[in-house]
């Protein structure tokens, strides 16, 4: 495994906010303002409004200002960022009708969006799978990377991104996901703390004759060993840190172990690769997608960077 080349710098230059006026896409913008403060960002604040079902023909003409769903948008979106957040950023208000991804994606590309910040009410179970995920749609789908603000993420700190977590099962998404993670902790001359978790190793061997294992603390501690070197390989020639990251392994399954982690080291932000899905709506209503979980129980923000 090649030793990664940490990003220069990261630019937020562009920031797309997609909110659905709740209370957590309220958390989540404040949390795109106190990115936008520091990198004297332009927030785009993007409301879509769902597209009209299809009608007949109508009699007489229709005229936008009847056009009920778009007056109570304007109406939210104005009240929406009516607050202290946004009175000192360049900023600009945007409402949209179609399908939100189609039109996040022409926002993206036409506006050069650095970062998606989106925060997500973390649907788990039978809820998913009838309602899907709108936050795990963007975030598999989105070239740029996304910040996603999970309804166990308190108030915004003010305090930055000064620890920071990479989760890495050392495959293309979590190499790419990488750099970020660097630069981002260079930047705010934080922490940083490199995780990779592996599955238990079992107490009983299965083979034709099962029998107790008695060597498991061995084989984990091997296991563990292996790991660690792997981390190692990841770190840069030079280290620009305020400190040699933390390299460390867990046990357990991946999303429960991610989270627990990041709260026992207090982290600020969790950083993640995740795969393009060949199927969104498929990957979507996958209850048990990484990724998803962990962005649903974190205590603090997930920036996930596609591979």
């Amino acid at each position: 495994m090649q030793t990664i080349e940490t990003k220069p710098s990261v630019s937020f230059k562009n920031l797309l906010l997609a909110t659905d006026f709740s209370a957590i896409s309220k958390s989540a913008l404040a949390y795109a303002a106190s990115i936008a403060s520091r990198y004297g960002s332009k927030i785009y604040v993007v409301h879509v409004i769902p597209p009209e079902p299809q009608m007949p023909i109508p009699v007489e003409p229709s005229f936008p200002e009847l056009d009920r769903d778009r007056l109570q948008a304007e109406l939210a979106m104005q009240a929406f960022v009516n607050g202290d957040e946004l009175k000192e950023l360049r900023h600009e208000t945007l409402l949209l009708r179609g399908a939100i991804w189609p039109e996040l994606s022409e926002l993206i590309e036409s506006d050069e969006i650095d970062l998606l910040v989106v925060g997500t009410h973390g649907r788990a179970g039978l809820k998913k799978v009838i309602l899907g995920s709108v936050a795990e749609e963007l975030f598999r789908q989105a070239t740029c990377p996304v910040l996603t603000i999970g309804p166990a993420v308190p108030a915004v700190t003010g305090r930055g991104f000064r620890r920071i977590l990479l989760a890495t099962d050392f495959g293309a998404a979590s190499l790419h996901a990488l750099p970020y993670a660097f630069s981002l902790a260079q930047q705010s001359q934080g922490e940083l703390t490199l995780l990779h978790v592996l599955p238990p190793t079992r107490a009983v061997e299965v083979t034709p004759y099962w029998h107790v294992s008695t060597d498991v603390v061995e084989k984990q501690e091997t296991a563990r060993r292996n790991a660690l070197g792997e981390l190692k390989q990841l770190l840069p020639l030079e280290n620009k840190l305020v400190s040699d990251p933390e390299l460390l392994v867990g046990f357990g399954p991946v999303s429960e172990e991610i989270v627990r982690m990041a709260a026992v080291s207090q982290a600020d932000l969790i950083v993640m690769g995740v795969n393009r899905a060949a199927s969104v709506r498929v990957s979507v209503h996958l209850p048990w997608a990484t990724a998803y979980e962990v962005v649903g129980h974190a205590q603090c923000p997930v920036l996930t960077v596609r591979g």
